[in-house]
Order: C-alpha cells, then sequence, then structure tokens
C-alpha cells in the first residue's frame, strides 16, 4: 500500500485546487473551469459533496470527462449519502473508465448534515469501520478494479485508521501545525493531502475578511472545532468569526509568495499534496483569475 500511496503523491504534484465553485456552475461552466485548470498544469481537483452539493460520483464522471489528464478526488464523499456497496461500485465504475485518475476520498462528515438527511450521527469512528468492511465485501459484476481511496481524517484514531485501511487522509481547515501531527500517527508511508485556504489580497482587514466569511460555517462544526482546541487553540480564538491569529493560521492570504510560502511550509511539515482553495474577495469575480496568478508562482 506504501508503494501505492507515493505513486499518487506523484501523480497529484505538490499542488491541487480543492473548489466548491464547480459546484455552483452549468454542466457547460464546469467543463471549462476544469479544462482551464489543466492547462494552467494543475494536476488535481478536487470536490466537495455536502448537503446541496451535486453527486459526487455523476459530477466526478462529468469533469473527468471534459478533461485529458486531471485526478478528481472526492474531499468528500459523504459515507452517509449512500450504502457501502453503492459507495464501491460508484468508484469501481470510474476507475475502470478513467484509470488513475479517479482518487475516492471518504469523509464521516458532520452531525447537522447527517441528522438532516433524517439519521442519527453516532460513533462515527465505528461507523467508518464497519463501512470499510462493507465495501470491501461489496459484490461487483464489472471488471476487476482496485479503488485507490483515502479518508478525510483529523484526530488521532482517523488518522491511524487512515493508515491502517486507505492509502492516507485528506485533512480540511487546518493549520500548520496539524500536518506535522497528522504526519507522525500516519507514519512515513501514507499519502497526506492537506486542503489550505488561500486569499490573493495584499490588505490584511480585506483578505481576513473574505477569510471569515469561508470560515464561519466551519466554525459551527464540532469535528472542525474539536480539532483546533486539541492544537491549543482556545474560546477567544474560536468566538466571533475567529481570532485574527486564527485567520491568519488557516487562510494564507497575501501575494503569490506568501501563499507560495504556506504551501512549502506543509510540505516541509510532511504534507505530501497541497489542496488550494482560493478564495475570492467577490464571489461573483471570474473563477480562475486569482488561480491564474498563483498557478505562474507554485507550479
Amino acid at each position: 500500500m506504501t508503494e501505492t500511496a507515493r505513486g499518487w503523491a506523484e501523480r497529484l504534484g505538490a499542488v491541487g485546487i480543492w473548489t466548491h465553485d464547480v459546484e455552483r456552475m452549468s454542466a457547460a461552466g464546469a467543463s471549462d473551469y476544469v479544462r482551464a485548470l489543466e492547462s494552467l498544469g494543475f494536476r488535481a481537483l478536487w470536490i466537495p459533496e455536502s448537503l446541496g452539493s451535486k453527486e459526487a460520483f455523476a459530477h466526478a464522471s462529468l469533469l473527468l470527462g471534459a478533461t485529458t489528464k486531471l485526478v478528481i478526488a472526492t474531499g468528500i464523499a459523504n459515507i452517509w449519502a449512500r450504502d457501502p456497496v453503492a459507495m464501491a461500485n460508484g468508484a469501481r465504475t470510474l476507475v475502470d473508465a478513467y484509470p488513475g485518475r479517479f482518487l475516492l476520498g471518504l469523509g464521516v462528515s458532520h452531525a447537522p448534515t447527517v441528522q438532516t438527511r433524517g439519521q442519527t450521527y453516532s460513533r462515527p469512528l465505528e461507523y467508518m469501520r464497519r463501512y470499510l468492511d462493507a465495501m470491501d465485501a461489496a459484490p461487483y459484476v464489472g471488471p476487476k478494479v482496485e479503488v485507490s481511496r483515502v479518508l478525510a481524517a483529523l484526530g488521532p484514531q482517523m488518522l491511524r485508521l487512515s493508515a491502517e485501511r486507505t492509502l492516507g487522509a485528506h485533512s480540511y481547515f487546518v493549520p500548520v501545525e496539524h500536518t506535522a501531527v497528522a504526519r507522525k500517527e500516519l507514519g512515513a508511508g501514507p499519502l497526506l493531502a492537506v486542503e489550505q485556504a488561500a486569499v490573493l489580497d495584499e490588505d490584511p482587514v480585506t483578505a481576513r475578511a473574505t477569510a471569515r466569511r469561508h470560515m464561519k460555517r466551519y466554525l459551527e462544526l464540532d469535528n472542525y472545532v474539536n480539532n483546533l482546541r486539541r492544537l491549543g487553540w482556545g474560546d477567544a480564538d474560536l468566538a466571533e468569526g475567529g481570532s485574527d491569529k486564527l485567520v491568519d493560521a488557516i487562510a494564507a492570504w497575501g501575494g503569490t509568495v506568501a501563499i507560495k510560502a504556506r504551501i512549502d511550509e506543509h510540505r516541509k511539515r510532511g504534507g505530501d499534496h497541497v489542496c488550494l482553495q482560493v478564495l475570492r474577495a467577490d464571489p461573483k469575480g471570474s473563477p480562475t483569475a486569482d488561480i491564474e496568478r498563483i498557478a505562474k508562482a507554485v507550479l
């Protein structure tokens, strides 16, 4: 498994893109967007699946079909959105159609999302363990393929499970100190793909305002708050959209040099791949303009 994880680290490259933008686009607009990312030289795009999202496998199929080399990774496919057989076989279908270009990221989501689905969020680590067992046992009449998968993981137990049962971990909404913690829990071999928010804005007031709009939803979710508390962040940092210190730790802001420095810091601390989520002051602005500027500095 270590050899496969190292192969994926090479395939993904040092920097990819993580975005909600493609969820809001038409199919034609999303196709144009991923072709633009591919032409800029990015090797991977991470797409989410939350309430209101496009369905992860249908969406990934659209984006894979619009490109020739780009890896599409789910960040993450929600294990409460489909049973383990559907998850396993959806992934197998895409791996068969697009060899080496689909990476299945799985996650336990969050209590409010799961409860809105009419389900009970309980003992997520145990649920994930049973879910992986059921995926491994899922019957499939199509061609035999191996699905590469990673787990959304923040705490030590989920990180260890990701190392034991998958190629590694995908961490989200984390400061750089978490990357060192994650690498220590994973060990040297597994893949570590770290999401990093970024604002291409050198004005501290407006850059932090953009970051806080992004952070608000996550600071209302226990999984992320508990992870920050484990890292030593306190009540004052977590209140009212986050202290300046926390905002600066979660979102890299400034020019391209500052954003590249944050990427480099994750890599120094053990991250294989940084999934860059570029936040815009104007959500209605061009979804690729800032990415084009950043690409010249980081690729």
